[in-house]
This record gives structure tokens, sequence and C-alpha cells, in this order.
């Protein structure tokens, strides 16, 4: 099994990166590239990693688009998870207040029921993605199926929590948005007017959950992290 060559697919915006020159200098690994509608790289056409730098995990944070990308990975057929590449000084260097990134990594660890990996630099994090897909590999067969099953299940549930995270907003008024807008990336995109089209979402609610996920950046304050980078890494 250890011989068997492991297929890795790249987004084609990822070519430029050290990961996919890692990647593409290891035995036994066929590494191919296309345009990707989510995540950054397909292992074993079953693992789907979402690879960000410290900078780039900030970048989303902050500018909304994290939990966007977390609701499209959820959406696709295969286990996603995300890969977080840096040091303890790239993380304290961010210009973002730890409780802001230990908030978002909470939300996609317990609410989206994603995976979030470390990787220190390009080359680890190109072993970690390897080391996975051999384990696929090794366990192919019924698991694969079984997850698929109950990620399908979940997935409502999870989506569900994700908007009763969002002020004003409890269960019932989660499915109502759910419904409408038919996924979490469509309602957290929407504006005041949009959200008041939701029926039991009023004035207030609306313009309460837009602030909430348009929060800009001036409200972060200045970074403090520990010597070790942010506690949940």
């Amino acid at each position: 099994m250890t011989g068997e060559t492991l297929r890795v697919t790249a987004d084609d915006r990822e070519r430029g990166s050290a990961v996919f020159r890692a990647l593409g200098a290891m035995e036994a690994v066929e590494l191919r590239w296309e345009r990707m509608t989510a995540g950054d790289y397909l292992v074993d056409d079953g693992f789907l990693f979402e690879r960000k730098t410290a900078a780039d995990f900030a970048r989303s944070l902050l500018d909304g688009r994290l939990f966007a990308q977390a609701g499209r990975l959820l959406g696709t057929p295969f286990r996603p998870a995300y890969l977080l590449e840096g040091t303890a000084s790239h993380w304290r260097d961010l210009g973002v207040r730890r409780e802001a990134l230990q908030g978002a990594l909470v939300t996609l660890m317990m609410v989206f029921d994603l995976p979030v990996f470390r990787a220190l630099d390009a080359e680890e994090a190109a072993r970690i993605m390897v080391y996975a897909g051999r384990q696929r590999m090794r366990l192919r067969g019924d698991a694969a199926p079984a997850y698929r099953i109950a990620k399908a299940k979940r997935l409502r549930t999870r989506q569900q929590r994700l908007l009763q995270a969002l002020p004003g907003v409890g269960r019932d008024r989660a499915l109502r948005l759910l419904d409408h807008f038919g996924s979490v990336s469509a309602c957290l995109s929407a504006g005041p007017e949009e959200l008041k089209a939701v029926e039991g979402i009023g004035p207030k609610t609306a313009e309460a959950i837009f602030r909430t996920v348009n929060e800009p950046r001036a409200l972060y304050g200045a970074p403090d992290f520990p010597e070790d980078g942010f506690g949940l890494l």
C-alpha cells in the first residue's frame, strides 16, 4: 500500500505556492490542478483541505469570507478540513485579537464540525495532507460511505446552529433563514432589506445580524498572543 500512488488535485491558484511545490517533490504523489469551487487540495478524491496561512486566515475572518467558505466546504461530497500554516510569531503579528481568532476556531470546529490542523510551514502542510491520504487509502471501503451518510444527516443541524449564533435568532428563525436563502453563505451575504423579507425577522433584528456579520476591522483591538501562539492552535 505504501507504494501506491496518491492522487492530489490542487486548485490552480495554488500552483505558485510552496505547498504545491512540496507535494510535487514527493514520491508516489500524482499532483494535478484544476479550478476548484471549494477548498484548495482534494486528496485521494475524499479529503478536501482549505489551506490558509496565518495572514490568509485573518483576512478571511475580517472581510467575512471565512464562514462563507466553510459553508461551501460542507456543501461538497468530500470530508473537509482546514489546514492553517504559520509559526507562533506569524500568528502574533496579525493585528487581530486572540479572542477573535479563538472564536473563529470554536465556530469552525464546534458549529461547522470542521477539523482544523496546524502546520508550521509548507513542507509540514504537504506532509499532513499526504499522511491523511495514505490513511484513507488504507481504510478505503466502508468508512467513506458511512461518513457521507452521517454528514448528510448532520449538515442542516450544523447550519441551523451556526445561524442561531446571530443576534435575535433562535431555532425557528434559523430554520426560516435557511429555507429562505438556501444556504448559510447566502444568509450571511444578505443585506438588511433582504433579511427583513424573512418571516419573523424585523428591522432591528435584520440590522443587528447585518452589523454582526460585517463588523469592521477597527473594532478588533491590538493583538494579544502568548509566546506559543493562540490557545486553540
